[in-house]
């Protein structure tokens, strides 16, 4: 297959730039804040049998601007104000300085020479524009990115989104919210609430200690790890077997469908490692909270609204009989984050920052990853050529050995798993019998 060939680069900006009911200035939360030193969302889609023309770029081109129009934080770029020694705050200007557009062409590659292969192929990641960019870089790079790449027979649309202006929710708000505009709709069925969720008694805009140099140290030069991407699909039935005898094992009703997935992943993968019984392993959740605050944040809160959450286990606790006794433990973490707790984790952090930092070198450590949910509304995604026949994930964070990616499948309650590993682990689990009785081939 050929490699991906940029045919232009263009700045696309809001239709309306300073709508008069948008902020020209936001403020960033604890949430936003622990992102600035990882790197950005990468998702993009993969649509069959679309046609060609110049007509179509300009169109996307122009749907983008206009919703942009409803989404001004994405036009925009961060400021990072220094203040004194290393303390720094920050917040997202908001001033219409566009996103980039890049159309591509990969001539000799097809859908079929994506889907098919056990494992992603690399050319891929070619298909997202701005690779390698950490989110404090969003003051002078974009804090949105689309690569349109025309394939033999369809199109992959790429999206790359500061993490710090955006989660996952987010993402898929504004990706909807494109796809209704580029069907011909001159509005969008839910605005995103701008305003950012700050407690009674915490000023803003947030100080806090941050320097570039030694938050690039953070994180590692993953290359020689090479980590492999295979995808896994999970059937709504073979889900909700999972999920009764998870249930039944652990004699609750509590574990729910996505718990019981993570656990059988989880155990898979621990038991190809080999981990030795006295070991701990961890399993990092990113957990939504927007409706677990009281009152619920508006169900178009835009900007990050996600908290990181530890399982923790030893090794033969979690292999030891079913996957129920771990399934229950992922469901006691998750439930222990009430919107009071979530305040104060808020407000702590406030009193004492601490930027995110993803364990290094997750491949060679006992540490699972999981990103992204089955609930958002991805494969439904209409530009006006009909739905995403699949999903796919750009380098960034999601390149890490060890990150376990989540969405919905095609078919209705499916769910599809995209685990980035090492080679031999990958291959162990497609040889793992537990695991591999609820992959659907």
């Amino acid at each position: 297959m050929e490699n991906v060939r940029v045919i232009s680069n263009t700045t696309i900006k809001a239709s309306v730039p300073n709508n008069a009911n948008s902020p020209h200035t936001v403020d960033l939360t604890p949430w936003d804040l622990q992102f600035l030193p990882t790197e950005t969302i990468q998702k993009g889609l993969l649509f069959r049998n679309v046609k060609h023309t110049p007509f179509q770029i300009h169109h996307l081109q122009h749907s983008l601007s206009s919703t942009l129009a409803f989404f001004p934080p994405l036009a925009g770029r961060l400021a990072i104000l220094r203040h004194h020694h290393s303390i720094v705050s920050s917040h997202i200007l908001c001033n219409n300085a566009g996103a980039l557009f890049v159309h591509a062409v990969a001539p000799n590659t097809t859908v079929a020479h994506i889907l098919q292969p056990k494992y992603v192929p690399l050319i891929v990641s070619s298909f997202f524009p701005i690779n390698g960019v950490k989110n404090y870089e969003g003051t002078s790079q974009p804090l949105l990115a689309v690569q349109v790449t025309e394939l033999v027979d369809g199109i992959f649309i790429a999206l790359t989104v500061n993490h710090v202006v955006a989660d996952g929710k987010s993402f898929w708000h504004f990706v909807n919210s494109w796809a209704e505009i580029s069907r011909g709709s001159l509005q969008i069925s839910k605005l995103p609430s701008l305003r950012r969720y700050f407690p009674d008694g915490i000023d803003h805009p947030i100080h806090f200690p941050f320097a570039e140099e030694e938050e690039n140290q953070h994180s590692p030069n993953l290359k020689p790890q090479a980590p492999h991407e295979r995808v896994f699909h999970f059937t709504k039935e073979k889900i909700a077997e999972l999920k009764s005898k998870a249930n039944a094992e652990a004699n609750t009703d509590k574990i729910s469908s996505l718990q019981a997935l993570l656990t059988l992943l989880w155990r898979a993968v621990t038991r190809c490692k080999r981990v030795k019984p006295q070991e701990n392993v961890h399993y990092v959740l990113f957990i939504g909270v927007w409706s677990r605050m009281v009152p619920a944040l508006a169900e178009g809160y835009f900007g990050n609204s996600v908290i990181a959450s530890i399982v923790t286990m030893k090794c033969g606790e979690l292999l030891e009989g079913g996957i129920g006794k771990g399934a229950l433990e992922m469901n006691r973490v998750i439930s222990l984050q009430s919107g009071e707790k979530v305040k104060k984790q808020y407000e702590c952090w406030v009193r004492r920052p601490r930027l995110l930092t993803l364990p290094s070198g997750v491949g060679g450590s006992n540490y699972l990853i999981t990103s992204s949910s089955p609930r958002f509304k991805i494969l439904d995604n209409d530009f006006g050529w009909g739905k995403a026949e699949a999903v796919g994930i750009g380098g960034g964070q999601h390149k890490r050995n060890g990150m376990i990616t989540v969405f919905g499948g095609a078919e209705e309650g499916s769910i599809d798993i995209v685990a980035t590993l090492p080679y031999l682990i990958l291959e162990a689990m497609g040889d793992d019998a537990e695991f591999m009785d609820v992959v659907s081939h």
